[in-house]
């Protein structure tokens, strides 16, 4: 299938109405194996950048860590991309020390400044390392606001799907879910590590989401996230302005 690279209008900043479950059907976008999946996702976001930067000066780009995403990045890296006008915000980090294996900001970091052209200064990491994590979890929805207005509308958030159906750090069972009045919040311990993440709010106000999905373990989760399964945390996005980029293995269950 092809990919426009069409994003929409600038939104006001007002909060969004979502539609009803099964209303909007998730545009699919499938491909033979992960890597040309990683190349289409670079390439999309790259159109997206561009259309942007020309009418509004800046793209925000958050973008989320996992396994999955370190091909999608490096090729980004190769893009032509208005790289000037890019910001990089997170949409999750586990609280880790500077450095860690484990931190999404070490894979931001080895793939987009290492590789490509941006610049540290366009990179805004979550401040996971203070004492005061609830503190932290406010200074950085001030930078977002800083980004993206009041309240912040990121132009696209990059998200991945767990196979127990977390996307971001919005993990089942979490309190964190049920945060409605905050951009960007703390999870108790999932997998080990305590998570700083971006809400609901924020994520479903984005001019675009951008789900890159690959893998046969992820099959049963993107079906049931294609099928509107709000059950899982994924599936309470909103998908009005969503595309998926997925491997044939992960679609293999969708009918």
């Amino acid at each position: 299938m092809n990919t426009t690279g069409k994003v929409p209008p600038r939104s006001s900043g007002h909060a969004i109405e979502l539609p009803e479950p099964g209303a909007i059907k998730l545009e699919l976008h499938v491909y033979s194996d992960a890597d040309t999946v990683a190349r289409q996702a670079a390439a999309y976001i790259a159109k997206c950048a561009h259309q942007v930067v020309e009418q509004h000066g800046r793209f925000v780009l958050a973008l989320s860590g996992g396994a999955t995403p370190r091909a999608m990045l490096q090729q980004l890296a190769r893009q032509e991309m208005p790289w000037a006008g890019l910001r990089v915000a997170q949409v999750d980090e586990r609280v880790a020390p500077a450095g860690d294996a484990d931190r999404n900001l070490t894979l931001l970091q080895e793939n987009l400044l290492a590789q490509g052209q941006l610049l540290p200064q366009q990179i805004y990491p979550m401040p996971v390392e203070t004492h005061d994590l609830e503190m932290a979890t406010r200074s950085y929805a001030e930078i977002l606001e800083h980004l993206g207005g009041s309240p912040p509308v990121l132009d696209l958030v990059h998200l991945g799907l767990g196979t127990d159906g977390h996307t971001a750090s919005l993990v089942p069972g979490d309190p964190v879910l049920h945060v409605m009045d905050a951009d960007v919040a703390l999870t108790h311990p999932y997998q080990g590590r305590r998570r700083m993440t971006l809400t609901y709010p924020i994520i479903s106000r984005a001019r675009c989401i951008l789900w890159l999905v690959t893998g046969t373990a992820k099959a049963e989760m993107l079906a049931r996230l294609c099928n509107d399964d709000t059950t899982i945390p994924a599936g309470r996005i909103n998908r009005e302005r969503a595309v998926v980029f997925a491997d044939k293995a992960a679609a293999a269950r969708i009918v």
